[in-house]
Protein backbone atom coordinates (compact mmCIF):
# COMPACT_ATOMS: atom_id res chain seq x y z
CA UNK A 1 0.00 0.00 0.00
CA UNK A 2 2.94 2.48 0.99
CA UNK A 3 4.53 1.49 -2.82
CA UNK A 4 1.21 2.19 -4.49
CA UNK A 5 1.33 5.52 -3.00
CA UNK A 6 4.37 6.85 -3.00
CA UNK A 7 4.68 5.73 -6.91
CA UNK A 8 0.78 7.89 -6.72
CA UNK A 9 3.17 10.59 -5.72
CA UNK A 10 6.05 10.55 -7.58
CA UNK A 11 3.68 10.27 -10.54
CA UNK A 12 2.27 13.82 -9.73
CA UNK A 13 5.24 15.48 -8.80
CA UNK A 14 6.81 14.34 -12.08
CA UNK A 15 3.18 15.68 -14.17
CA UNK A 16 4.27 19.00 -12.46
CA UNK A 17 7.59 18.84 -13.38
CA UNK A 18 6.58 18.20 -17.06
CA UNK A 19 3.84 20.88 -17.31
CA UNK A 20 6.02 23.64 -15.87
CA UNK A 21 9.03 22.45 -18.57
CA UNK A 22 6.32 23.01 -21.18
CA UNK A 23 5.19 25.89 -19.60
CA UNK A 24 8.88 27.44 -19.29
CA UNK A 25 9.35 26.10 -23.17
CA UNK A 26 6.02 27.90 -24.52
CA UNK A 27 6.94 31.46 -22.86
CA UNK A 28 10.52 31.07 -24.67
CA UNK A 29 8.67 30.73 -27.86
CA UNK A 30 6.42 33.27 -27.34
CA UNK A 31 9.12 35.71 -26.00
CA UNK A 32 11.23 35.18 -29.12
CA UNK A 33 8.32 35.33 -31.49
CA UNK A 34 7.97 38.71 -29.98
CA UNK A 35 11.20 40.05 -29.86
CA UNK A 36 11.90 38.77 -34.13
CA UNK A 37 8.49 40.43 -34.46
CA UNK A 38 9.10 43.88 -32.85
CA UNK A 39 12.70 43.58 -34.29
CA UNK A 40 11.42 43.12 -37.69
CA UNK A 41 8.94 45.84 -37.55
CA UNK A 42 11.94 47.93 -35.97
CA UNK A 43 14.06 47.38 -39.14
CA UNK A 44 11.51 48.27 -41.26
CA UNK A 45 11.11 51.91 -40.32
CA UNK A 46 14.99 52.51 -39.77
CA UNK A 47 15.44 51.21 -43.16
CA UNK A 48 12.97 53.79 -44.54
CA UNK A 49 14.37 56.14 -42.50
CA UNK A 50 17.97 55.13 -43.99
CA UNK A 51 16.55 55.77 -47.26
CA UNK A 52 14.86 58.98 -46.70
CA UNK A 53 18.53 60.55 -44.84
CA UNK A 54 20.54 59.48 -47.47
CA UNK A 55 18.17 60.39 -50.50
CA UNK A 56 17.38 63.98 -49.61
CA UNK A 57 19.75 67.14 -50.15
CA UNK A 58 18.80 70.14 -47.66
CA UNK A 59 18.27 73.33 -50.25
CA UNK A 60 17.72 75.83 -46.88
CA UNK A 61 18.98 75.65 -43.07
CA UNK A 62 15.49 75.12 -41.68
CA UNK A 63 15.62 71.81 -43.88
CA UNK A 64 18.95 71.04 -43.29
CA UNK A 65 18.60 71.15 -39.75
CA UNK A 66 15.74 68.87 -39.78
CA UNK A 67 17.73 66.48 -41.57
CA UNK A 68 20.63 66.70 -39.48
CA UNK A 69 18.39 65.77 -36.63
CA UNK A 70 16.90 62.45 -38.62
CA UNK A 71 20.32 61.91 -39.35
CA UNK A 72 20.80 61.60 -35.70
CA UNK A 73 17.88 59.86 -35.23
CA UNK A 74 18.81 57.10 -37.34
CA UNK A 75 22.37 56.99 -35.94
CA UNK A 76 20.62 56.18 -32.44
CA UNK A 77 17.80 53.73 -33.90
CA UNK A 78 20.56 51.36 -35.36
CA UNK A 79 22.63 51.87 -32.51
CA UNK A 80 19.58 50.70 -30.44
CA UNK A 81 18.35 47.81 -32.87
CA UNK A 82 22.28 46.30 -32.22
CA UNK A 83 21.76 45.87 -28.53
CA UNK A 84 18.07 45.29 -28.40
CA UNK A 85 17.50 41.96 -26.61
CA UNK A 86 13.96 42.08 -25.60
CA UNK A 87 10.91 43.55 -27.01
CA UNK A 88 10.64 46.65 -25.22
CA UNK A 89 14.39 47.66 -26.13
CA UNK A 90 13.17 46.97 -30.30
CA UNK A 91 9.87 48.92 -29.66
CA UNK A 92 12.18 51.97 -28.20
CA UNK A 93 14.80 51.74 -31.19
CA UNK A 94 11.41 51.83 -33.21
CA UNK A 95 10.47 55.07 -31.82
CA UNK A 96 13.80 56.74 -32.09
CA UNK A 97 13.55 55.59 -36.27
CA UNK A 98 9.61 57.32 -36.03
CA UNK A 99 10.62 60.52 -34.65
CA UNK A 100 13.90 60.50 -37.08
CA UNK A 101 11.07 59.76 -40.14
CA UNK A 102 8.89 63.38 -38.30
CA UNK A 103 12.14 65.36 -38.82
CA UNK A 104 12.17 64.31 -42.65
CA UNK A 105 8.64 65.25 -42.97
CA UNK A 106 9.81 68.32 -42.00
CA UNK A 107 12.56 68.80 -43.98
CA UNK A 108 10.16 67.73 -47.30
CA UNK A 109 7.92 70.64 -45.68
CA UNK A 110 10.37 73.08 -45.35
CA UNK A 111 11.84 72.36 -49.12
CA UNK A 112 7.85 72.82 -50.55
CA UNK A 113 7.80 69.06 -51.35
CA UNK A 114 5.62 66.40 -50.60
CA UNK A 115 5.70 65.58 -47.01
CA UNK A 116 4.62 62.05 -47.66
CA UNK A 117 2.35 59.75 -46.05
CA UNK A 118 1.14 60.51 -42.36
CA UNK A 119 2.91 58.80 -39.63
CA UNK A 120 2.13 56.93 -36.31
CA UNK A 121 1.75 59.62 -33.19
CA UNK A 122 4.72 59.48 -31.40
CA UNK A 123 4.47 58.50 -27.23
CA UNK A 124 2.99 61.52 -25.44
CA UNK A 125 2.73 63.74 -29.25
CA UNK A 126 -1.00 64.52 -28.89
CA UNK A 127 -0.77 65.31 -25.25
CA UNK A 128 2.06 67.91 -26.13
CA UNK A 129 -0.01 69.94 -28.43
CA UNK A 130 1.09 71.63 -31.49
CA UNK A 131 2.28 75.42 -32.31
CA UNK A 132 -0.82 77.20 -34.00
CA UNK A 133 0.50 80.76 -34.38
CA UNK A 134 4.05 82.76 -34.42
CA UNK A 135 5.28 84.04 -30.91
CA UNK A 136 8.20 86.26 -30.21
CA UNK A 137 9.27 86.19 -26.27
CA UNK A 138 12.68 88.39 -25.02
CA UNK A 139 13.72 86.03 -22.29
CA UNK A 140 17.41 85.83 -20.08
CA UNK A 141 18.72 88.37 -23.34
CA UNK A 142 17.25 86.90 -26.04
CA UNK A 143 14.70 86.51 -28.15
CA UNK A 144 12.44 82.75 -28.40
CA UNK A 145 10.67 82.47 -31.03
CA UNK A 146 7.64 79.46 -32.24
CA UNK A 147 6.39 79.25 -34.99
CA UNK A 148 3.89 76.87 -37.24
CA UNK A 149 6.03 77.22 -40.20
CA UNK A 150 9.56 77.21 -40.61
CA UNK A 151 11.05 80.28 -41.65
CA UNK A 152 14.94 81.34 -41.57
CA UNK A 153 14.36 82.67 -38.29
CA UNK A 154 12.42 79.29 -36.75
CA UNK A 155 14.70 76.11 -38.42
CA UNK A 156 14.71 74.50 -35.24
CA UNK A 157 11.60 71.81 -35.49
CA UNK A 158 10.02 69.55 -32.72
CA UNK A 159 7.51 66.67 -33.33
CA UNK A 160 5.90 67.20 -30.11
CA UNK A 161 6.47 64.99 -26.99
CA UNK A 162 7.55 64.33 -24.03
CA UNK A 163 11.26 65.81 -22.99
CA UNK A 164 12.31 64.38 -19.36
CA UNK A 165 8.28 64.18 -18.56
CA UNK A 166 7.18 67.18 -19.77
CA UNK A 167 5.13 67.71 -23.26
CA UNK A 168 6.53 69.71 -25.72
CA UNK A 169 4.24 70.97 -28.64
CA UNK A 170 5.10 70.37 -31.83
CA UNK A 171 6.86 72.88 -34.27
CA UNK A 172 9.03 75.28 -35.46
CA UNK A 173 11.45 76.96 -32.75
CA UNK A 174 14.56 79.77 -33.22
CA UNK A 175 16.82 77.67 -30.75
CA UNK A 176 15.76 74.25 -29.49
CA UNK A 177 15.22 75.25 -25.98
CA UNK A 178 13.84 71.84 -24.96
CA UNK A 179 17.62 69.87 -25.62
CA UNK A 180 19.15 70.88 -22.70
CA UNK A 181 16.69 68.90 -20.53
CA UNK A 182 16.65 65.84 -23.33
CA UNK A 183 20.29 65.74 -22.22
CA UNK A 184 20.61 66.48 -18.79
CA UNK A 185 17.04 64.43 -18.37
CA UNK A 186 16.08 67.13 -15.97
CA UNK A 187 14.97 71.10 -16.77
CA UNK A 188 16.43 74.26 -15.80
CA UNK A 189 15.15 76.65 -13.41
CA UNK A 190 13.09 79.40 -15.40
CA UNK A 191 11.69 76.73 -18.05
CA UNK A 192 8.18 76.80 -16.57
CA UNK A 193 8.80 80.50 -17.13
CA UNK A 194 9.59 80.50 -20.92
CA UNK A 195 7.39 78.27 -21.47
CA UNK A 196 4.48 79.84 -19.98
CA UNK A 197 5.57 83.58 -21.50
CA UNK A 198 6.03 81.71 -25.22
CA UNK A 199 2.80 79.45 -25.13
CA UNK A 200 0.53 81.07 -22.63
CA UNK A 201 -2.78 81.23 -24.35
CA UNK A 202 -2.10 80.22 -27.51
CA UNK A 203 -4.86 77.36 -29.29
CA UNK A 204 -3.68 73.81 -29.34
CA UNK A 205 -1.43 74.11 -26.56
CA UNK A 206 -3.81 73.74 -23.81
CA UNK A 207 -1.92 73.90 -20.50
CA UNK A 208 -0.08 76.46 -18.89
CA UNK A 209 3.34 76.63 -16.69
CA UNK A 210 2.08 74.64 -14.14
CA UNK A 211 0.48 71.79 -16.17
CA UNK A 212 3.98 71.94 -17.75
CA UNK A 213 5.95 71.91 -14.56
CA UNK A 214 3.52 68.65 -13.04
CA UNK A 215 3.57 67.19 -17.02
CA UNK A 216 0.49 67.40 -17.87
CA UNK A 217 -0.85 67.83 -21.58
CA UNK A 218 -3.67 69.42 -23.93
CA UNK A 219 -7.08 67.10 -23.03
CA UNK A 220 -5.96 66.49 -19.23
CA UNK A 221 -8.45 69.14 -17.85
CA UNK A 222 -10.99 66.83 -20.17
CA UNK A 223 -9.91 63.65 -18.93
CA UNK A 224 -10.31 64.82 -14.93
CA UNK A 225 -13.71 65.95 -15.48
CA UNK A 226 -14.71 62.90 -17.08
CA UNK A 227 -13.27 60.97 -14.13
CA UNK A 228 -14.95 62.90 -11.86
CA UNK A 229 -18.07 62.40 -13.48
CA UNK A 230 -17.79 58.50 -12.87
CA UNK A 231 -16.79 57.78 -16.54
CA UNK A 232 -13.44 56.25 -15.26
CA UNK A 233 -10.20 58.31 -15.81
CA UNK A 234 -8.22 57.67 -19.01
CA UNK A 235 -6.89 61.29 -19.14
CA UNK A 236 -8.28 62.70 -22.23
CA UNK A 237 -5.68 63.02 -24.47
CA UNK A 238 -3.50 63.82 -21.42
CA UNK A 239 -3.19 60.99 -19.32
CA UNK A 240 0.03 59.86 -20.43
CA UNK A 241 1.95 60.78 -17.59
CA UNK A 242 5.19 58.72 -18.46
CA UNK A 243 8.17 59.70 -18.12
CA UNK A 244 9.11 60.17 -21.65
CA UNK A 245 11.22 57.50 -22.96
CA UNK A 246 13.30 58.94 -25.66
CA UNK A 247 14.75 55.62 -26.87
CA UNK A 248 18.40 57.60 -26.42
CA UNK A 249 17.43 60.33 -27.96
CA UNK A 250 21.07 61.60 -28.78
CA UNK A 251 23.61 63.32 -27.04
CA UNK A 252 23.61 67.27 -28.87
CA UNK A 253 26.89 68.23 -27.12
CA UNK A 254 26.73 69.58 -23.97
CA UNK A 255 23.27 71.38 -24.07
CA UNK A 256 24.51 74.60 -23.40
CA UNK A 257 21.59 77.25 -25.11
CA UNK A 258 22.24 79.91 -22.76
CA UNK A 259 19.56 80.50 -19.86
CA UNK A 260 19.69 76.88 -18.43
CA UNK A 261 21.60 75.71 -15.91
CA UNK A 262 22.14 72.18 -14.15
Amino acid sequence: MEGALLILILLVVAAIGVAVYASSKASSRRTATSLADAQADARRVIERLGGQVFALSATDGAAKQALADASERYTAASSQMEQATTPRQAQLAKESAMEGLYYVRAARTAMGMDPGPELESLSGQRTAGTVTEDRRIAFEGREIEASPAPSERTPNYYPGGRVAGRPVPAGWYSEPWWKPALVAGAWGVGSALLFSSLFSGMAGVGYGAQGFENGYGEGFQDGLAAGQDGGGFDGGDGGDFGGGDWGGGGDFGGGDFGGFEF
